[in-house]
Formats: C-alpha cells, structure tokens, sequence
C-alpha cells in the first residue's frame, strides 16, 4: 500500500520538483482502503463528468444515473436517458437520442438518430437518421448507412445495412452487405460459415426477403 505523502519523497529521490497543489474539492485527495470508498470516488468522478457534459448542453434525463468510462463527443441537442453507460470513444452527432439502459462503446452515431432503450453498439458506425433497437446488438465492423432501421432483437456483425433498407425484428446479419431500401423480414438468418471460412452474404437494392428466411 502507497500513501499519497509518499509521492514527495519518491519524487525527491527522483530530482523532481516539488510543488504546492491546490485542490478544487476535498473528494481529489481522498485515500482508497476498500471497495467502498472506491465507490464513492467512482461516483463523484461521474457526477463531476455529468456537470460538464450538461453545461455543454447535453440533455442527461438523470444525471446520477450516467456512466462515463471513455471518451464522449456530442453534438448540438443530445438526449440521454437513465442507466447508459459510454465506454472507449463515443461520438454522437446532433439531436442524436439514446434510450435508457444502452451501452455504447467505441462507436459513431450521426444526426437525428434514435438508439431505442438496451441496446448494445460496439465498434459500429450508424448514419444519419437511423433508429436502433428496442434490444438491438451492433457488433465490431457494423455499418448503418443513412436513414437505416434495425428493430428489436436484431444482430448484426461485420455487415453494412444499406441506406433505407430495414431488418425491423429477430434477425441476424453476419458478414453481409445489404443494398438500398431492402426490406429483411423477421427470422432472417444469414449462415455463413462452413466450420473452417465465412463466406459474405450479398443482397442487392429494393430486395424483399420474407420471413424464416
């Protein structure tokens, strides 16, 4: 165990300059000994992240319930609702939605978007005027081309989601490119992996795909 008057002397030893800080709130320099206490600096961090993204005009329904892990940019107009957590770098564009209970994490979501309540993106890029979820799950190299919609209980992993086509509900879009304003029905399943390689799956433009497909 490391006490924090320690760092004096060690910086001494060093040769560093030793200087007189100032702190803000007396929550900077209070010690750790148990899970506890590292709760409660865990949530003053947080209440101090909220602050700031409220006083650049982010709309956070409730602040106590926020949960920054990474990096946030935000455009104009944000909304987010309770119990999202951001974890490595996030970007949101303007007037962009996030529903209560979603995760995001090292993704984009450009304007005028709607991320529906638990939802997951994950190392996905959304595009403009698309709606996400409710209980959608974006995966590593998922791509939603403007004006996009992916429903309820739909996954999609390393696929491009054309613009204005829609997969509205229980489908799973894996290694797949789907064209312009095709419509997935519900069940669709793109299988494409034989035990050794995974094979794309290619569905054109204006294309409608029927359920249990």
């Amino acid at each position: 165990e490391y006490y924090l008057t320690d760092v004096i002397a060690a910086a001494h030893d060093e040769g560093r300059a030793v200087e007189a800080v100032h702190p803000v709130n007396a929550i900077e320099v209070e010690g750790v000994n148990d899970r506890a206490q590292l709760a409660r600096l865990e949530r003053a961090f947080q209440s101090m992240q909220a602050q700031k993204l409220l006083e650049q005009g982010v709309m956070l329904r409730d602040p106590a319930r926020f949960d920054l892990r990474g990096e946030l940019q935000c455009g104009m107009d944000c909304e987010i609702d309770a119990n999202v957590i951001i974890e490595g770098n996030v970007s949101l564009g303007d007037n962009v939605i996030i529903g209560t209970g979603c995760v995001l994490k090292d993704c984009e979501i450009d304007d005028n978007t709607i991320v529906r309540p638990y939802s997951v993106i994950e190392g996905a890029t959304v595009g403009e005027e698309c709606t996400v979820g409710p209980f959608t799950r974006l995966r590593p190299g998922a791509e939603l081309r403007n004006d996009a919609h992916v429903g309820n209980f739909v996954e999609v992993k390393n696929a491009r989601i054309g613009e204005g086509s829609k997969a509205n509900h229980l489908t799973y879009l894996g290694d797949a490119e789907i064209g312009q304003r095709t419509n997935i029905g519900a069940g669709t399943i793109t299988c494409n992996y034989d035990g050794a390689n995974k094979f794309k799956t290619i569905i054109g433009n204006d294309v409608f795909v029927g359920s249990d497909s």
